[in-house]
């Protein structure tokens, strides 16, 4: 492997992992911490003057909470990552329309700094990343 490969495997490593890190941990404090009910208590319950109906704001509230928490674990392994950058852009997206709605002026970190990481992940190659779980099973598959 050269020194490029090395270098670009060990960026999208470390990308990845700070992703997975970040959602990991943001969904395990909303899972097994606050629980989902108390998630809803403290952040979601504000919906509920909205126009949305109660049951899209639970379904929200617990969606949005088994993703970052599953979906971090996954991009921690490395495995089925297409899948799980495509439900982590959801939860990003529910997360600004959420803000927005609330507020139209918001702090954006809540997605920005978890965009700066995703976008590019699911833009580059994913041979690329090729210290991950998805790629030792290619591998020991074609060999």
């Amino acid at each position: 492997m050269t020194h490029n490969n090395t270098m670009r495997s060990a960026s999208l490593f470390l990308m990845r992992w700070l992703l997975g890190l970040i959602f990991f941990w943001q969904g395990f404090g909303k899972v097994f911490e606050w629980t989902v009910d108390g998630v809803y208590e403290n952040y979601f319950k504000s919906y509920e003057a909205t126009f949305l109906p109660e049951w899209l704001i639970w379904t929200s509230a617990y969606y949005t909470s088994y993703v970052e928490l599953i979906c971090g674990f996954v991009l921690l392994v490395g495995l089925k990552r297409k899948s799980a950058y495509l439900l982590l852009s959801s939860v990003l997206i529910i997360v600004a329309f959420g803000h927005g709605l609330n507020s139209y002026i918001w702090d954006s970190t809540y997605v920005i700094h978890r965009a700066i990481f995703l976008i590019p992940l699911m833009l580059l190659p994913g041979e690329w990343d090729r210290w991950s779980l998805d790629a030792y099973l290619t591998r020991r598959k074609n060999n």
